[in-house]
């Protein structure tokens, strides 16, 4: 019963976190977070949670990275690529840099700046659509824009994360062959999962599995309509699991196969008119990784905050170095690109660069593995990562409400 008791509270917690957010116009995952430290900090979690729930937690950015990836298309993805190359790029190696050197300055640890540096690359893009629907721009050229950048940034995230966390811990020695060994199997990884997505799982089936007389006549389309598609959800979970189990064996995190699942995905498969659609199966995806099953993992994490005066106060400094460094280097390096590789007008470009600011799930998902799961990352640094995670996240409602007017005044002078 104890597990079941710890669920119910961080069910509770879920409810209260999701209200809060709308009160305050702010992303959960950030009260998801409080919540946990909250609970933890007055006894009413254990600070070892109990390995049903850990789990269950783990379950939850599984569900998480694949609900992303579902919610991205190829297409979309395709389609903007060439505009947003520039944005991507200078708009993540900047921030990589600046969480590098300022970690490194403040800590002299290679390994934990390289993680610090990590974590402080992937865009929450969920979060910035979130806000520019609120403000009624989610059809906006700078939406496109940050979309697209946003996913690019996520998936070189998720290759340097398979890459770094075997080299911070220690278990390939960071010489250049062991380095091209990791590339080597970044690179398999993404070509059998680009393999599945272009070869297998679509219907007609193409290339030379066409010549096979029975599989050449099935495809993902026919699986997901089995039984009139009243097991569609429990099939595509089966291939977002199946596939994390294969970047497991590859040497990544399963959410990294868990995300490239969800992106391979195409709404044609789905077949209309059954009783589990592709909108109604994305309604429920998102229902499992937002709601009920996901922000378990964000309490969760949460309670390894535990309330200690003395090192919040500590971090104080490298929290403030952290947060403004990053604030000017990211909304700088993408604003500038967005102008100059891109094509955006001044304001536009400007917002592009603010729109990129947050930080939450994947960099989340980068201090769990290198805090709770490997011990890279110092109790200092942790706790400087997501205080400064949390002020960057209020800073892309606010400074996008602020900027609105100039962004639509410019687009009224272009029309």
């Amino acid at each position: 019963m104890e597990a079941l008791t710890e669920l119910a509270l961080i069910w509770a917690g879920v409810l209260v976190a999701i209200y809060l957010a709308r009160l305050f116009h702010l992303t959960p995952v950030l009260f998801y977070l409080a919540i946990g430290a909250v609970f933890v900090n007055t006894d009413l979690l254990p600070e070892e949670p109990h390995e049903f729930i850990r789990d269950f937690a783990e379950i939850g950015i599984i569900l998480i990275m694949f609900a992303l990836g579902f919610d991205e298309r190829v297409s979309d993805f395709m389609q903007s690529l060439k505009r947003s190359w520039g944005i991507a790029l200078f708009g993540a190696i900047s921030p990589f840099a600046a969480a590098y050197w300022i970690a490194d300055y403040f800590w002299q640890d290679t390994p934990l700046a390289l993680m610090c540096g990590l974590a402080m690359t992937a865009t929450a893009v969920s979060l910035t659509m979130v806000t520019l629907r609120g403000e009624g721009m989610q059809g906006s050229p700078v939406a496109t824009r940050i979309m697209t950048s946003a996913i690019l940034d996520d998936i070189a995230s998720l290759a340097l994360l398979a890459i770094l966390i075997p080299v911070a811990t220690g278990d390939t020695v960071p010489d250049l062959s062991s380095l091209l060994l990791i590339l080597l199997k970044v690179v398999m990884f993404f070509f059998v999962v680009a393999a599945l997505g272009m070869w297998v799982l679509p219907f007609p089936v193409v290339g030379r599995l066409s010549r096979i007389p029975i599989i050449r006549h099935f495809g993902l389309p026919h699986l997901l309509n089995f039984s009139n598609g009243e097991h569609t959800t429990l099939i595509i979970l089966l291939l977002a699991l199946s596939i994390g189990l294969l970047a497991h064996l590859f040497g990544f995190h399963p959410a990294v196969g868990a995300y490239m699942a969800g992106l391979i995905l195409r709404e044609e498969y789905f077949r209309a008119g059954t009783d589990q659609d592709f909108a109604a199966t994305r309604r429920t995806i998102d229902n499992f990784a937002f709601s009920w099953i996901g922000p378990v993992f964000f309490v969760v994490l949460g309670t390894n905050l535990i309330f200690d005066w003395t090192l919040f106060v500590a971090v104080i400094p490298q929290t403030i170095a952290l947060t403004v460094a990053l604030f000017l280097v990211q909304v700088l390096s993408a604003a500038v690109a967005a102008r100059y590789t891109s094509g955006m007008k001044f304001a536009g470009s400007v917002m592009i660069g603010l729109g990129m600011l947050g930080r939450a799930e994947l960099a989340f998902v980068v201090m769990d593995i290198a805090y709770v799961q490997h011990p890279i990352l110092s109790r200092e640094a942790f706790y400087t990562l997501m205080f400064s995670a949390f002020w960057l996240n209020i800073a892309v409602p606010v400074s996008i409400r602020l900027w609105k007017p100039y962004y639509l005044a410019e687009l009224e002078r272009e029309t």
